[in-house]
């Protein structure tokens, strides 16, 4: 299992890295982080707003974590024994981002899998 500042290293160092897998945790704490930095650069934007200066603050921060988000997605996917291309089902209307947020709930496959280690066993052997 991986703490929060792990994830958010491991989301940062496989920015567009859509290989190997990744763990809950890994997926959870990634997804916590990008809600906190959106609810700050909405507060930036609001007060930069007040003053008169076109918010762009969250529209640049969403851009820049958009990529490692769609790649931390893939690999939960693959920790599912599922291949990334399954993400695109988010392109269904709400149907598509339910499924997939259900998916995510779900334990991955446990040892090795064709997409590589379980990252959690790699984890316990590095601590």
């Amino acid at each position: 299992m991986y703490g929060f500042g792990e994830s958010i290293q491991r989301g940062f160092s496989g920015y567009v890295v859509f290989s190997g897998r990744a763990a809950r945790s890994e997926f959870w704490w990634w997804t916590l982080f990008t809600f906190l930095v959106n609810i700050g650069t909405e507060i930036v934007d609001g007060v930069l707003a007040a003053g008169g200066v076109p918010p762009f603050l969250n529209a640049v921060v969403n851009l820049a974590l958009l990529l490692p988000g769609i790649a931390v997605g893939v690999r939960r996917l693959h920790d599912m024994d599922h291949t990334g291309w399954w993400y695109l089902i988010i392109l269904i209307p709400v149907i598509g981002i339910i499924a997939l947020l259900i998916w995510f709930l779900f334990k991955g496959t446990e040892g090795d899998n064709r997409f590589g280690p379980d990252p959690l066993a790699t984890a316990a052997v590095a601590a």
